[in-house]
């Protein structure tokens, strides 16, 4: 799997030449599936928003040959032939955002974890805000006022060696002060990247690339 680690989607041209060149066919070319299950812990209108790229940059309306919702909530109480071929398939995630730590857990409890051994290795996962974070290494011990456990269901599912800070210096949001992120990452046992909304981390394998039209800071661990 390769990923696209952004702080609000595709913002700017730097972001989607970078998803182009890991995607394995034009975008035209490409299935998607929309992962907006981040967004119900704090109000159901970012996964709307999400799903029409009502706000922030593109995910949704890139122009995607298909496009489906896989909602993670609702996996355990379906067959696994109702969504499962599907996921296989597909060639993009695009996970949106809300609370990482919600969103790693339901990743662990539908039964997606287990499923992403059987996808294939030219899938590509493009997470926005909360969907970046929860496939890092760490949240440091607290998040969002609440104490994590970092070995518990709610942990970041640790796919990528490094963790994402997103929306750096968004002035609605105290936590990301450049400061207040330093602080964090003081108890994040991996490199933390510090991104804003113009900017996108690119995992390959063990190659690890920012993309910028914007501000970003890497805090080494």
């Amino acid at each position: 799997m390769r990923f696209l680690l952004t702080s609000s989607g595709v913002t700017n041209a730097s972001i989607r030449s970078a998803l182009e060149r890991l995607l394995p066919r034009p975008i035209a070319e490409c299935s998607a599936l929309v992962i907006p299950t981040a967004g119900h812990w704090f109000d159901a209108s970012i996964a709307s928003n999400l799903l029409t790229d009502a706000r922030g940059g593109q995910m949704t309306t890139l122009g995607w040959r298909s496009i489906g919702v896989l909602e993670l909530t609702a996996l355990p109480t379906i067959p696994e032939d109702a969504w499962l071929p599907r996921l296989r398939e597909t060639d993009v995630l695009l996970v949106g955002g809300g609370d990482p730590t919600y969103l790693a857990g339901w990743m662990r409890r539908s039964g997606f974890v287990d499923a992403l051994p059987t996808l294939g290795d030219d899938l590509v996962y493009v997470g926005l805000s909360a969907g970046s974070q929860a496939v890092g290494a760490s949240l440091g011990l607290s998040y969002n006022d609440r104490d994590l456990d970092p070995t518990g269901p709610e942990a970041p599912l640790g796919l990528v060696d490094l963790a994402p800070y997103p929306h750096l210096e968004d002035p609605d949001m105290d936590d990301t002060r450049i400061d207040a992120i330093r602080a964090w990452a003081r108890d994040v046992p991996c490199d933390a990247y510090a991104i804003d909304d113009a900017t996108a981390i690119v995992v390959d394998g063990d190659a690890v690339e920012v993309v910028s039209e914007g501000r970003w800071e890497r805090i080494p661990a």
